[in-house]
């Protein structure tokens, strides 16, 4: 038993490490493509919000004042059943004549909130190109631009990088590198030709794939998904491309959670849709994944009390693991994050084990609450 179980450990590590391979080969795909397209597409931005009164002023003014004429794009902000000042203050504040804002009916619904907001968005969008984010979020004068340069003819999804704000607390450094981890991630699998992560924060498709693929139609029995799940219909479904903005002028920037109940809602919604992905290859690859981190937790308790070998191959394991995803990290260098201090960097690593293992449990099995809601998965 000890030899099998040894075995399976160290074909998981070969997988995982085979895995993240895949990830810094489409990093370096991606830094060596090149814009050559200067969009002409009309833009449409849609926000939807809920309960962000401290902080929408602050994004309608990062989308009043980029560089783009006022007649290259408009800004549709959908309140989904706010129950603060949002609406109040954001109506107030608007300046120019090329930002709607829309409500969507109070119905009650269990689940597919945001993405219904979406959709009435996406109903009222004058423009080809739909540009996503997030009414927590700000972004560049540059970041339209450079979105909609990133299309040509046969781009149909383009995926943009978003990053946490840093914080002087261990919490907030701990969440701005292992967010970076995880669009890094996304970027690097969108290189390599296998989307499968993405971020709403940040995200840009045409209206005419999004109608060409069914929108959101067979996705409403999800609370999330609204972005992850629609670009693999488009990579899978169309003919279209799926690129990936690594460029720092695309950038979005939010904050990061206050807390950990915060935190932990936040990735439990994140991990609730892993299941539901149509293509059961992916299910398969990030399951693989996720046996190789409750492996690694395996390892450490046989090594300790049944078995030193465990703990070696516990050991060989988590070095690879620290070291192959240090390289792929450093990629963010300079656009998600300023640097990549190596105490902060070993005690993501050592934490990043359990937080993986709660979050694919929970968000498989467990609901969660969002915005003062509480849904069902």
């Amino acid at each position: 038993m000890t030899v099998i179980l040894t075995i399976s450990f160290i074909l998981l590590l070969l997988y995982y490490v085979s895995f993240l391979f895949k990830i810094k080969k489409g990093l370096k795909e991606i830094e060596s493509q090149k814009q050559s397209y200067g969009g002409n597409e009309f833009v449409s931005v849609v926000i939807p919000f809920r309960n962000e009164s401290g902080t929408i002023l602050e994004n309608l003014r990062c989308l009043e004042t980029q560089n783009i004429s006022t007649d290259k794009y408009e800004v549709i902000y959908v309140d989904d059943n706010s129950d603060d000042d949002s609406v109040r203050k954001l109506k107030s504040s608007i300046s120019k004549d090329n930002i709607f804002v829309y409500s969507v009916d109070n119905t009650n619904y269990n689940r597919a909130h945001k993405k219904r907001a979406i959709e009435l968005g996406i109903e009222k969008a004058r423009g080809e190109i739909i540009l996503l984010t997030d009414a927590d979020c700000t972004n560049k004068t540059t970041w339209i631009n450079t979105m909609l340069a990133e299309f040509s003819g046969n781009t149909g999804l383009v995926s943009g990088p978003v990053k946490f704000n840093p914080d002087k607390t261990l919490f907030a450094k701990l969440q701005q590198l292992e967010f970076a981890g995880l669009i890094l991630s996304g970027a690097g699998l969108i290189g390599n030709k296998t989307p499968i992560i993405c971020s709403s924060a940040n995200l840009a498709f045409r209206k005419s794939v999004f109608s060409e693929v069914g929108g959101y139609k067979d996705l409403m029995g999800l609370s999330s998904g609204d972005d992850e799940l629609l670009m693999q219909k488009i990579a899978s479904d169309t003919n279209y491309e799926v690129k990936f903005c690594f460029n720092k002028d695309a950038l979005v920037s939010t904050n990061p959670n206050e807390n950990l109940e915060a935190f932990t809602q936040q990735r439990k919604r994140w991990a609730s849709k892993g299941l539901f992905y149509n293509n059961k290859g992916i299910v398969i690859q990030l399951s693989l994944i996720f046996l190789f981190y409750i492996g690694l937790i395996a390892q450490l308790f046989l090594g300790l009390f049944v078995d030193h070998i465990f703990f070696y191959s516990f050991v060989l394991s988590l070095l690879a693991k620290m070291l192959i995803e240090y390289s792929v990290v450093k990629k963010g260098v300079g656009i998600l994050m300023e640097k990549i201090p190596l105490n902060l960097f070993l005690l993501a690593e050592l934490l990043h084990i359990p937080y993986i293992v709660y979050s694919a449990i929970s968000g498989a099995f467990g609901n969660f609450s969002w915005k003062g809601r509480e849904l069902e998965r």
